[in-house]
């Protein structure tokens, strides 16, 4: 009789046992969820950089404009002939909406929107929502505001453009908005009332953060949202300002 060897018995047929089959769906799951996490942050990463590029865009287009009005920058709104002239669109009598005096022919050709931002909401005056806003505490007027000031801000009024805000990833809680305000009332320049300022925060949804145009034309992301007053549950989850006090913001530094 011959001895078999290098056999380990005729019940061995080759398939996965029920244990090595877990094994192996548990590393296709992990490798799964670590491409899944790494397309998620390449994608947060593109969205922040075209919005980063459209701010860019948006505060090169306003300097322009101001070049050309004698410093001054943009209106945040105002009446005229009829229509309603807002920074980003215009309202005519008949409720028809078109883009704002900014976004053409001044190296703007269209009404930029912020990736990230899905809305859900009008904007004000049920304008179409962007998902940014414009400082109108500070550099833009709103028309009928309080305040002493009665015209938006000129360039030579602001002393630090490199630390002056101009636009941002605008949010609040009730969805978009387009006037960016600051966290404290400010008399001569926006004395408006608490709940106005807070609905003009921040949405810090790229990745937890906001991205913000300054009035030198330059773009930072910001990671750190502040609340009003230090105290919590002023607005919506990842919303906030983009510091504590007026300091970027103001024009007086």
């Amino acid at each position: 009789m011959m001895k078999q060897t290098g056999l380990r018995g005729s019940g061995k047929s080759g398939a996965f046992t029920l244990v090595e089959m877990l094994v192996v769906i548990g590393i296709i799951s992990i490798l799964a969820g670590l491409i899944s996490g790494a397309v998620s942050a390449v994608r947060t990463s593109a969205g922040r950089s075209k919005c980063a590029s459209n701010l860019r865009m948006m505060a090169t287009a306003a300097i322009a404009y101001a070049d050309d009005h004698r410093g001054e920058f943009p209106w945040g709104s105002r009446s005229s002939g009829g229509k309603t002239v807002c920074w980003d669109f215009i309202v005519a009598a008949d409720g028809s909406v078109s883009p704002g005096e900014m976004w053409n022919g001044y190296g703007v050709n269209a009404v930029l929107q912020c990736p990230a931002y899905l809305g859900g909401k009008s904007n004000w005056k049920n304008n179409p929502y962007t998902g940014y806003n414009y400082n109108c505490s500070f550099i833009g007027k709103v028309q009928g505001d309080s305040g002493k000031r009665s015209a938006p801000a000129r360039q030579a009024q602001i002393q630090d453009a490199s630390r002056t805000a101009l636009f941002g990833d605008g949010q609040y809680s009730g969805g978009a908005n387009k006037f960016m305000r600051a966290p404290e009332r400010d008399l001569q320049n926006d004395g408006s009332s608490k709940s106005i300022r807070l609905s003009g925060t921040q949405g810090f949804r790229h990745g937890g953060k906001t991205n913000v145009a300054f009035c030198d034309g330059h773009v930072e992301t910001l990671a750190q949202s502040y609340e009003y007053g230090g105290k919590t549950g002023f607005s919506a989850p990842k919303c906030g300002f983009l510091s504590k006090d007026n300091r970027l913001y103001s024009l007086q530094k």
